[in-house]
């Protein structure tokens, strides 16, 4: 019983500096996150599989959704969230850092590259692996330790993008809770939010090199 409460603190602890981290934007915070699951799994005995790695029944079925899901939520922020935000806050999304992407084959290539690697698998490692362990953990996995974790994990998500201004946030919390719930209909499985992330952020990257920004469909 001692050693389940210490557990708790210990894991209550963690998520606390996961978020100050995020919310101090300290460096790159992903990175500084990526460096403490190290650290944590290390200290707990585990592998990277308690994240929620796990071979899939059908790589292709995974794939093929994950795919749907990527192009579905890029076509409801630029038909829906948007469009609303835009109007209701008086403001569009902030892309400056994407700017040098707009016919640039080189930039392009570079967010394609952190597209599958620091956003696609680091920040699901980190949002929809780390962080929902650690939430799990603290609030079980019944109706409403899936709604804190899922809340709690998403908000996080969507502050790490606070240079996109509110719309972003927004955007992103959205795309956070969207992640989880592929996740869970895999069975947990972070490879589908992996998947996901990195197909959606692929296709964004790839619009923006031939269009430029859009910031609404109407």
């Amino acid at each position: 019983m001692a050693d389940s409460k210490i557990w708790n603190i210990i894991t209550a602890l963690e998520l606390a500096a996961a978020a100050v981290v995020i919310l101090l934007d300290l460096f790159m915070p992903t990175l500084v996150i990526l460096a403490m699951i190290l650290l944590s799994l290390l200290i707990r005995r585990e592998e990277l599989a308690s994240l929620g790695f796990k071979r899939p029944q059908s790589w292709l079925r995974m794939a093929g959704l994950a795919l749907l899901c990527g192009v579905f939520l890029q076509l409801f922020h630029v038909s829906v969230t948007m469009p609303v935000l835009n109007r209701l806050t008086g403001t569009t999304i902030n892309y400056s850092g994407f700017t040098d992407i707009q016919g640039n084959m080189g930039q392009l290539a570079l967010f394609l590259v952190l597209s599958w690697t620091l956003a696609g698998l680091g920040e699901e490692m980190v949002y929809r692996g780390y962080l929902q362990k650690l939430g799990f953990s603290l609030f079980g996995g019944g109706l409403l330790g899936i709604a804190l974790t899922f809340g709690i994990s998403s908000l996080l998500f969507g502050l790490a993008h606070t240079e996109q201004g509110f719309i972003g946030v927004v955007l992103s919390m959205i795309d956070g809770l969207f992640f989880s719930w592929l996740k869970l209909k895999f069975n947990n499985n972070l490879w589908a939010a992996v998947l996901a992330h990195a197909i959606g952020n692929s296709i964004g990257v790839v619009v923006f090199y031939f269009t430029g920004p859009i910031y609404g469909l109407w």
